[in-house]
């Protein structure tokens, strides 16, 4: 299963966070974010990894246009691209067609079921969907979990990250409702935005490896 780490902003905390057994971090490329990093610190970050086992690196933009993506990446090299805002299936598939060697994945504020449908319009579009919690003033980090129980028929055509909320004491609680293809925690292990407690994330694989 992936786990995903994201709100990344420290080196040293993106190598310990790696080297405990992170599959994917994630850095947020939206300004208005108090997770947020530039190019510049992104590609650091990235320069300071090993390059062996080196965990995906994902991009976390919200309604970006083209160019405002090409410019990151051209700083940053990074792996994938997580579209996090109100981006249209067909902005979608432009960013794929510029970008093919990227996995894409987009992420979606759950509200209601009608929310949930709307990701269907995308399965041909990006590699991976990610489900968060919905905030009515913030994209992501909020500490606010999903219903887990309204996602138990949830079976896209493609893969899916579990996010919203989660956090070591309810981890094994989410994953024994619900199946998918990986997880993506930020505020849940955390002491304030962007500065990630490692001892929160030793006790989330703790938790990982109960369930293995």
């Amino acid at each position: 299963m992936r786990v995903k780490i994201c709100g990344i902003t420290q080196p040293a905390q993106a190598q310990a966070i790696a080297a405990l057994g992170a599959t994917a971090l994630g850095f947020i490329c939206v300004s208005a974010s108090p997770r947020y990093i530039t190019p510049e610190q992104i590609q650091a970050i990235l320069a300071a990894l090993p390059t062996a086992n080196r965990p995906d690196c994902i991009g976390v933009f919200a309604n970006p246009t083209l160019a405002e993506i090409a410019t990151t990446l051209a700083i940053a090299p990074l792996s994938a691209i997580q579209l996090h805002g109100q981006e249209t299936p067909q902005f979608c598939q432009q960013l794929r067609q510029q970008f093919p060697h990227l996995e894409l994945i987009k992420a979606f504020r759950i509200s209601s079921i009608e929310t949930l449908a709307q990701t269907a319009a995308y399965a041909t579009v990006v590699d991976t969907l990610l489900l968060d919690a919905y905030h009515p003033q913030q994209l992501g980090g909020t500490g606010q979990t999903l219903d887990w129980r309204s996602l138990k028929s949830f079976q896209p055509q493609k893969p899916w990250l579990l996010a919203g909320g989660l956090n070591p004491g309810n981890i094994l609680t989410a994953l024994q409702q619900l199946s998918p293809a990986g997880i993506d925690l930020s505020s849940g292990v955390e002491r304030s935005p962007g500065d990630k407690d490692l001892d929160l994330v030793v006790q989330l694989f703790e938790q990982l490896r109960h369930r293995a």
